[in-house]
C-alpha cells in the first residue's frame, strides 16, 4: 500500500501573520476554513506535492517546535536569492564538509544533497534548503512535470528514443506504453 506524505502540522501563535508570510514566498493557498473552535490554513510550496497546516486547535506542539523541515531545491543559490529576494532572513550557503561537518559555501564538487541553506518563519519554524541535482538510483518513483510543454516535451524526446529502440530490435513493441513510461522517469531533469 502507498502511504503519502501529504500535511506538516506547523504549531503557530498568529495564523494570519504565518498565512501571510508563506503566501509571500510564492506558496498555493489550498485552504482556509474555519470551523468555529478551530481554524485551517493549507498551504503548498511550488512543485511540492507535501504541503503545510497551521491554524487553531489543530496541534498542541508549541509554536516554532517544528525544525529542519527539508525543501528540495535545484539550485539552492538562486532559492536563497529567491527567499532573501522576499525578504526573507536566508543564512549563506553552507555544506558538509569531508567529516560531516557544516562549512561555509557551496560544496566544492557541488555535490548533490551536500549544500544548505536555512530560513525560518515568524514563529521559529526552521526549513532547510537542499540542493538535490541528481537522485540517488531508485530513490524517487513519482514523476511530474512542471507545465504542459514540459511533458510535451518529454513526449516527443522518448518517441524519438523509442523510434531508435525500434529501429535496433527491429520489431514493433507492442509495450510501448510502458517503454515510454520508464523513459520519461528515468530521463525526467536530464
Amino acid at each position: 500500500m502507498d502511504m503519502k506524505l501529504e500535511v506538516v502540522v506547523l504549531p503557530v501563535t498568529d495564523v494570519d501573520r504565518t498565512k501571510q508570510f508563506y503566501r509571500s514566498l510564492g506558496w498555493r493557498e489550498d485552504a482556509d476554513i474555519d470551523f468555529g473552535a478551530s481554524r485551517i490554513v493549507q498551504l503548498t510550496p511550488p512543485g511540492s506535492s507535501t504541503s503545510v497546516h497551521f491554524g487553531t486547535g489543530i496541534t498542541d506542539a508549541t509554536s516554532g517546535g517544528v525544525r529542519n523541515t527539508y525543501l528540495v531545491v535545484t539550485d539552492v543559490e538562486a532559492a536563497r536569492a529567491e527567499l532573501a529576494g522576499h525578504g526573507v532572513a536566508v543564512s549563506e550557503v553552507f555544506h558538509r564538509d569531508a567529516t560531516g561537518a557544516f562549512a561555509p559555501g557551496i560544496h566544492p564538487d557541488r555535490g548533490t544533497y551536500s549544500s544548505f541553506a536555512s530560513f525560518s518563519d515568524p514563529d521559529g519554524n526552521t526549513w532547510l534548503l537542499q540542493e538535490i541535482t541528481d537522485r540517488f538510483p531508485g530513490r524517487v518513483d513519482g514523476v511530474t512535470y512542471g507545465s504542459a510543454e514540459e511533458l510535451e516535451r518529454a513526449l516527443r524526446e522518448a518517441a524519438a528514443a523509442h523510434g531508435e529502440h525500434e529501429k535496433e530490435t527491429g520489431e514493433y513493441d507492442e509495450q510501448w506504453p510502458a517503454w515510454y513510461a520508464r523513459y520519461m522517469a528515468d530521463h525526467q531533469g536530464a
